[in-house]
This record gives structure tokens, C-alpha cells and sequence, in this order.
């Protein structure tokens, strides 16, 4: 009896007990033996049993547990790749507790490519061996030349190298000329070089560079903060800092919110560093992403450009993290694990004692605080790059120049647009809403179509003859008769989208070449050739949505006009004035890049509203100051704490009936308050009710700890019931 509780305490070394992280929503590792000879430190990748099925797991830190390893079941397998390290497993805890989700679904995100666990298959090459052919002919001659310093090559690069066909190579080999070799597979992307073509930086820029540079040398945690005006040559300043990263031996992350559609950054490091970086992103195929994975966790990859999940990726010694348009709201994660990428690169960045980088021409409320209260080295650009003048920007009151009757563009637009257009150069109509109408109504009964599923309105896509519902993606074909009096012909477009502009202006510019810009009018391979399509200057006037801000350079862009400017301001969302600021500072930026005399025209009803004066006068801080605060008056973030809690269910009164119970299970704690429950903005989403819970508390309130203790006090979820936490919200929908 005593050997066997000396066993149960103190498990034999042939079967140690490890626990293992597996990528699911479990609250913590489960316990597994190591079977006699099979050695797991932490960070390693495995295989282990779950259930009936095979999942991939990590052994995690936390030691031995006093579990008889003989009632475990055992790990099956280790895979022969690098083990995550230790910055790595501490972020994933990390993220993890700040979001309140669980564990094994942020490392979930770190174990995306299974198949690049295992290495790589070797590639068949080929190595000259000494022996001469006895027919030499030129083209043998050739590869001979190429291949004679005993170097191995792969066939098809040794036939692309010496210029000549694929069979020339097979007849040598045939003659013994060559022995067969296998060579480790070919890196995803050539390494980039730090010093292949630098620009030349002057003034501000080379300032600003040395700042980034000598942060990079210091290779300690630190946080930029490069605050400037549309083209002011921030993505070079930042490259600068990426060659010191490079020089160091280190590897780069670059975080864009829109790098599928991101080509011409791609291809300016390419221009600087003589190739391109690494991709990542949901558009890859399959097989990229599991080479990308691998070769970056082996080092091979030396810099990464991707959306949000790449600050997941296993790098091997990372040294610098740039977030580029660290503004945008697409890199906040709404789906599953709420995070926002932004602030979890800066944990991630002092959890690996890194240096990271920030860049926006408008960046956020937050980021601006930081830099005035010194948690980040704010680093100003006040002028473009090449002292390139920046668009001369005006009002349009619409109340006094309207729109002829049915129409959307003021007089005063549409003269400006046929004035550029007369200049061979190009003008971008925004708005930032899809298809042909947000709503469609009966004149006859006052019908309007709403999602079946959803409280949202179906918005006509005239190009596709459908209405859809842009929350869950139900769509139906245009009708042509109300479904509630019947009447045919009696259906009415109300609002203006993109497509209808793009009638509007065919209607008025018959000539001119027109390109609509929307992500719902083709993948991401068709967004990227229109984009570069733009930039050759194949089209004279753009109409498009917010993917156009995305910091493209279009070269013959003169004029910008902004067609409903106040269209972000009807909400109230507490961030509405701020967003409008950054997307129409960030549109009106298009315009003039190149050094061209350029223009941008904004329509509104609010000429005096505090943003719309903000963008015209070109006085950010002005704007920034008022913000920030109204934000401190209200102990809005960045000075006050906020956690959304949506519950939803199959039915409202299970979906109120949950949320008043959680309610009721809140501790008192001071200095934290509890809202609602109500009705979400969006009350119903794929047939699912929505109430909302609102925590607002002061900046160092334990937020976590208090939504937990409501969590752990509160009614347990049921199958027809789920509860969605989201830390820092950007969104109140």
C-alpha cells in the first residue's frame, strides 16, 4: 500500500506526466504520460488522444501533477518542428486571461498549419560528378560551366540557370555526368537584403529613421508612436528600421488590415529590400500557409506582412513589430477570441522584450494618449514625402447646393469631377456603403424588405439583380412585386450605395471610364488587379467604399469627393466622431500624392459639425484635444474600462431571461457599474435574439475579475444559449 501511494505521488521517471494544451475551449491543459524513452519540454508540439479522435496539442508549463501516470493516456507523438517558445506560451496565457476566453482556443491560433508540424519532403537534385560526356555539344557545354564547381541543383534550376531545356539535363544524367542528391526543399521567399536599395531620407524622415533604428539596436521593449500626414513617407521610415532588424539577424512583422489587397506594398519592399516578404493572411492557399508557418518558426522566412492572426506565428527570434494603420478597426477580432491586434502586439512586443512600432496618419484616441502621457515615443511627420502638397480640402452644404431631383452629387461635384477628368486625370467618388440602396420600400403599403433572419434591412445589389442582408449573407432575388399588397412596379430604391452612384455618374459622364470598388463585387484576385488597374491610370473616375483608404497610391489621383460625409456620424457609437475623422482623413489622402495640384470635396449637412471643421482647416490636434476631452469627461476609454457581454439565444425571452440572471450574479464592486440588460443595436442575427450587457469602469478597475466572478456566479450556458465577452469593444452592435 505504501509503494503504491509513493507511485501515486512521485510517478516513475519512465512515465512522466506532462500536461498538454489542446486547441479547443477548454479552461486549462489536460494531464498525459510520456511513454519510456519519449522526452517533452515545454513548447513542444504533439499529438495526443481526445475522446475518440487524434488532436494536436502543446505541452505546456506548469510541471509535474500528482496523477498516477499509469491511469493517463499517453502522448502519441512528437513532432519534429521547433517547440513555441516561452514568450510565446506566455503571450498565448496572456491574451487569454485579459480576453477571458479560454486557453486552448488562443493557441489554437498559434497551431493553424497541422501539416507544417512535420518537415518537408527532401527535393531530388543532382550534383556533377566529374565524368565528361563524350558528346559535348554547346548546350551541354553550358550546364557543365554552371555545375562544374560540384555545387547541387535541382533540375529544373540548373536547367533555367544555364538556359537550356529540361532534356539536355536528363540526357547528362543518363550518361553518368550527374549523381542524384536530395537537397532540403527551397525557401518560400528569398531572404530580403538590408542595404539593397535604401532611399534616401531627408529632414523629418531621416530623423524619424534614426529613432527607429537606434530603438531596434537597443533590442529592448520599446513603443513608436509615427504619427503622420498622408504620405509623408511613414512605410519608408519604418523599412529603415526593418534593414537594422535584418542586419541584426532577427526577423520583422509587419501587421496590415487589409494585406490581401495590398499589392503595391508588397511590391515598395521588394523595390527596397530585393524581395518580397512572406504573406499571411485568410486568402493563402493552404499549402502557403503551412510553409509560412514552418519557415518562419524555423527562421528561413526573415519578415512576415500579414493581417491580425499573424501576431500568432512562431517566430524563431523575432526583433521588431510594425502595425501599420494601427487605426483601423479591422484588426479587432470578433469571432471567437475578441482581441484587438494593436494592443496585443505591444504585449506581445514586451513579452519578447522587443521593440514595436505604431504608424498612422490618424491615429487612435488611445495611441495619442499614450504618446502625451510617455508610455510610446510619439514621432511626427508633418509633410509629405518629397514635400508633395497636401489636396486643398472644402465644404459642400448641401442644404444650399443640392442634388438635381433623384439624384446624390451636388452641382458643385459634378463640376469638379468634369473638370478633372478633362485634365486626363482621376477623381474617386466615396461612399462607404455597398450595393445600390440600404432599403427598399412598397410606395403603395409602406413595405420595407427585412432579413428574415435578422433585424437589419435587405440591401439591393442592383449589379447581381439580388437583395442581401449584409449581416448574415441572405439574399433573394430583386422582386418585382410587393409581397405584402402585390402591387407590381411600385417598389422604391431609397438611399444612395455605391452602385447607384455609378449610375449616377454613367448617366452624367457617359465617356469616361468607370470602376466601382466594393468588396462584394469580386474576390480579393479581382480587387487587386483593379486596384493596380487604378494606379496604371485605367480608369477616370473611381466610386468606392472604405477599401480605398487603405493607403493606396494612386498617381494620377487630383480629386477626392466624399459623397455623404456625415453617414458615420448617425450613430451612437462613442467612437462615431473619431472613425469619421480617421476614414475621411485617411480617403482625402489619395488625392495629390505625386506632387500633382489636387483637390477633395466633402458633402455634408453639418458643415459646422466639430469634424468636418477638423478636416478642412487640417488641424488634427484641434480635433484630437476636443476628443480626448470628452472622453476623460466621460471616463471613456482610454480613462475609463468597457466590456460587452452579448447573450443570445433561439428565443428573446431565454436571451433576456439569461442576461437579468447574469445581472443579478455581479458583484458589488466599487468603482465598476453594470448596464442594461437590453436589446442589442442589432436585436437579432441569424435567428438568434441579442440582449447586451455593458461593464464600464475606471482605467485600473479589475475588469476581468469581475465579469469572471459574474460568469462563475450566474446561470450556466445551455446548448441554446451562448455568452460572448468582448474586452475593449469597437463595436456596440
Amino acid at each position: 500500500m505504501k509503494e503504491d501511494s509513493h507511485d501515486l505521488l512521485f510517478p516513475s521517471p519512465q512515465k512522466r506526466v506532462v500536461p498538454v494544451l489542446v486547441p479547443m475551449p477548454a479552461p486549462g491543459p489536460y494531464s498525459y504520460s510520456l511513454p519510456e524513452g519519449m522526452d517533452a519540454a515545454p513548447g513542444a508540439i504533439v499529438q495526443v488522444p481526445l475522446g475518440p479522435r487524434k488532436v494536436i496539442g502543446v505541452v505546456w508549463d506548469g510541471g509535474q501533477t500528482a496523477v498516477d501516470a499509469r491511469k493517463l493516456r499517453p502522448v502519441e507523438k512528437i513532432f519534429d518542428c521547433p517547440p513555441l517558445d516561452k514568450p510565446m506560451r506566455r503571450f498565448i496565457d496572456w491574451v487569454a486571461a485579459y480576453t477571458l476566453s479560454p486557453p486552448g482556443l488562443v493557441a489554437r491560433m498559434a497551431l493553424r498549419a497541422p501539416a507544417a508540424f512535420d518537415p518537408d519532403p527532401m527535393v531530388e537534385g543532382l550534383r556533377f560528378c566529374g565524368h565528361v560526356p563524350e558528346k559535348l555539344t554547346p548546350a551541354r557545354q553550358k550546364v557543365l560551366d554552371m555545375a562544374g564547381d560540384g555545387l547541387s541543383w535541382t533540375k529544373s534550376g540548373l536547367a533555367h540557370a544555364a538556359g537550356v531545356s529540361s532534356s539536355v539535363i536528363e540526357g547528362l544524367l543518363r550518361q553518368g555526368v550527374f549523381e542524384q542528391v536530395f537537397l532540403p526543399p527551397p525557401p518560400l521567399v528569398a531572404p530580403p537584403q538590408a542595404d539593397y536599395a535604401p532611399h534616401r531620407l531627408a529632414g523629418h524622415q531621416h530623423d524619424a529613421a534614426e529613432v527607429l533604428v537606434d530603438a531596434v539596436r537597443a533590442a529592448r521593449f520599446s513603443v513608436a508612436l509615427i504619427d503622420g500626414v498622408t504620405g509623408s513617407g511613414k512605410t519608408e521610415v519604418y523599412f529603415e528600421a526593418i534593414a537594422e532588424c535584418l542586419r541584426q539577424g532577427r526577423q520583422a512583422l509587419i501587421l496590415l488590415p487589409e494585406i490581401a489587397l495590398t499589392t503595391a506594398f508588397l511590391d515598395r519592399f521588394h523595390d527596397r529590400f530585393g524581395s518580397k516578404p512572406a504573406e499571411w493572411h485568410s486568402d493563402l492557399a493552404t499549402r502557403t500557409r503551412e510553409k509560412v508557418w514552418r519557415q518562419t518558426a524555423t527562421g528561413e522566412i526573415r519578415v512576415v506582412a500579414g493581417a491580425r492572426s499573424a501576431l500568432f506565428l512562431p517566430f524563431e527570434n523575432l526583433g521588431l513589430i510594425i502595425v501599420d494603420e494601427e487605426h483601423d478597426p479591422a484588426f479587432k477580432q470578433e469571432d471567437r477570441v475578441f482581441y484587438n491586434a494593436r494592443d496585443m502586439a505591444v504585449v506581445r512586443a514586451r513579452l519578447g522584450n522587443l521593440p514595436a512600432v505604431l504608424v498612422s496618419a490618424t491615429p487612435s484616441v488611445e495611441s495619442q494618449v499614450n504618446s502625451q502621457q510617455g508610455r510610446y515615443q510619439r514621432i511626427h511627420l508633418p509633410t509629405r514625402y518629397a514635400d508633395a502638397a497636401m489636396p486643398d480640402l472644402h465644404l459642400i452644404d448641401m442644404r444650399r447646393h443640392p442634388p438635381e431631383r433623384g439624384g446624390f452629387l451636388s452641382p458643385l461635384m459634378l463640376r469638379a469631377v468634369q473638370k478633372t477628368i478633362e485634365k486626363k486625370q482621376q477623381a474617386l467618388l466615396f461612399l462607404n456603403r455597398r450595393g445600390y440602396a440600404p432599403l427598399t420600400l412598397c410606395r403603395v403599403c409602406g413595405h420595407r424588405f427585412q432579413c428574415p433572419d435578422c433585424s437589419s434591412w435587405l440591401v439591393e445589389h442592383r449589379f447581381r439583380g439580388q437583395i442581401q442582408c449584409h449581416q448574415c449573407g441572405h439574399a433573394e432575388p430583386t422582386p418585382q412585386a410587393c409581397p405584402e399588397c402585390g402591387t407590381l412596379d411600385h417598389l422604391v430604391a431609397c438611399g444612395p450605395g455605391v452602385e447607384r452612384i455609378a449610375e449616377e455618374v454613367e448617366r452624367h459622364f457617359p465617356e469616361a471610364r468607370t470602376l466601382v470598388l466594393s468588396s462584394d463585387l469580386g474576390g480579393v484576385k479581382r480587387l487587386r488587379l483593379e486596384l493596380e488597374a487604378i494606379a496604371r491610370g485605367e480608369a477616370d473616375i473611381v466610386i468606392g467604399t472604405q477599401l480605398v483608404a487603405k493607403g493606396h497610391n494612386f498617381p494620377l489621383m487630383t480629386l477626392v469627393g466624399i459623397v455623404d460625409a456625415d453617414v458615420g456620424l448617425a450613430n451612437g457609437d462613442p467612437r462615431a466622431a473619431e472613425r469619421t475623422f480617421q476614414l475621411l482623413s485617411q480617403v482625402t489622402g489619395r488625392a495629390g500624392r505625386t506632387g500633382l495640384k489636387s483637390h477633395g470635396l466633402l458633402q455634408t449637412y453639418q458643415p459646422q459639425h466639430p469634424v468636418m471643421q477638423a478636416i478642412v482647416s487640417g488641424d488634427a490636434q484641434a480635433f484630437y484635444d476636443r476628443e480626448i476631452t470628452e472622453r476623460e469627461k466621460a471616463a471613456l476609454p482610454p480613462f475609463g474600462r468597457l466590456v460587452s457581454i452579448i447573450v443570445s439565444a433561439d428565443s428573446r425571452a431565454e436571451a433576456e431571461g439569461h442576461a437579468r440572471q447574469l445581472r443579478q450574479a455581479a458583484p458589488p464592486v466599487s468603482g465598476i457599474m453594470l448596464l442594461g440588460p437590453a436589446e442589442a443595436p442589432l436585436a437579432m442575427i441569424r435567428g438568434r435574439h441579442r440582449f447586451r450587457l455593458l461593464v464600464h469602469g475606471r482605467r485600473n478597475s479589475d475588469m476581468q475579475g469581475f465579469v469572471r466572478a459574474m460568469l462563475e456566479n450566474g446561470p450556466k450556458e445551455r446548448r441554446s444559449i451562448q455568452v460572448q465577452v468582448d474586452v475593449d469593444p469597437q463595436s456596440f452592435l
